[in-house]
């Protein structure tokens, strides 16, 4: 189980997902005070909540602030303080000379919960927590998250452009390279090396696929559009050196090519926001661990729950049978 004290990812991931946040308000029912449009908690309820005193959270508030403050914890002052006196004076039963008093959303309220480890509320709260995520992200995607890239909508789009690019990596393979049928399994292994360090055998067996399974099928439509770009413009290099050879190429000169091509300056930006994703999303997502990619695990943004379990994820079956012309039109072509 994920330790939550010890991982600002694993707790900003929670507080980014808005539809577990929903599950667990709901389950947790505290009542606070509705204020500027969201519920409010004083530094006393959620002492109280936590059965803690004012002191610990007021430590924990020194220690983690930013954190605190960009997950919703405010200082009020001013004349939003007049106001929320005028309004809940009689229940907050703040002193009159008070000139500021600390307010915590929701969002701020648990992620105070995840830090705190003296409190056993919280510990109970944040065991709940993760039986709520994993049961909110089931439910959305339909009780399973393997093909979970499958539910944006830029996938299957991104798909098929990407079997094009494919198409033309592999007849350069097979026009201009002086080796056998192995080089399309090799050098297919070495973009994925290039652009996330793993070849396909490593990533099938990190996500747990079967051996039959297409390991491009659970791709994100980011990391299908490196893969893209790096056959087709490898395959442009392949074609260019032989050309100017006169001759097919062995495979060392194959090697300098990816060589030069995965350490150019430009693939730069697109090859660590292709690790960051990847690893990123896999972990939450699929509670998949790219090892060589650990350095690249970021939270997942809130835009990036509504594209895959949100309002924007898409159907993916039904998408697909909106495609069939498109499928057609690319068969009678080839």
């Amino acid at each position: 189980m994920k330790d939550l004290t010890n991982s600002n990812i694993d707790r900003q991931n929670i507080l980014n997902n808005r539809f577990a946040l929903e599950k667990i308000q709901k389950y947790i029912g505290l009542s606070g005070i509705l204020f500027e449009g969201e519920y409010r908690y004083t530094t006393q309820m959620v002492a109280n909540f936590y059965s803690v005193d004012e002191r610990t959270v007021k430590r924990y508030l020194e220690n983690y602030e930013q954190e605190l403050k960009h997950n919703g914890y405010i200082l009020s002052k001013g004349k939003q303080l007049i106001a929320l006196k005028l309004q809940f004076g009689h229940v907050i039963n703040v002193p009159s000379k008070t000139t500021q008093l600390g307010l915590f959303n929701f969002r701020a309220f648990l992620n105070l919960g995840m830090l705190m480890s003296e409190s056993e509320n919280a510990k109970l709260l944040r065991s709940k927590m993760l039986d709520i995520v994993i049961e909110t992200i089931n439910e959305r995607t339909g009780g399973g998250t393997k093909y979970i890239n499958r539910k944006d909508a830029d996938y299957l789009p991104t798909a098929i452009r990407e079997s094009k690019y494919r198409k033309e990596f592999t007849s350069a393979l097979s026009r201009y390279i002086d080796m056998g049928n192995y080089k399309y399994s090799l050098y297919t292994d070495k973009i994925y090396q290039c652009i996330f360090k793993e070849n396909a055998q490593e990533y099938k067996q990190i996500l747990r696929l079967e051996a039959k399974e297409n390991a491009r099928d659970t791709m994100y439509a980011e990391i299908l559009n490196m893969i893209a770009s790096f056959e087709t413009g490898i395959a442009y290099e392949i074609e260019k050196c032989a050309k100017n050879a006169g001759r097919k190429l062995q495979p060392n000169e194959v090697d300098e090519i990816f060589i030069y091509f995965s350490e150019h300056p430009l693939q730069r930006p697109h090859i660590e926001d292709a690790r960051i994703k990847m690893a990123s999303r896999d972990l939450h997502f699929r509670d998949a661990f790219h090892k060589k990619l650990e350095e690249y695990i970021h939270s997942i943004s809130p835009a990036d729950f509504e594209r895959f379990i949100g309002e924007q994820s898409v159907n993916f079956d039904e998408q697909l049978e909106e495609a069939k012309d498109v499928f057609q039109r690319l068969k009678e072509s080839e």
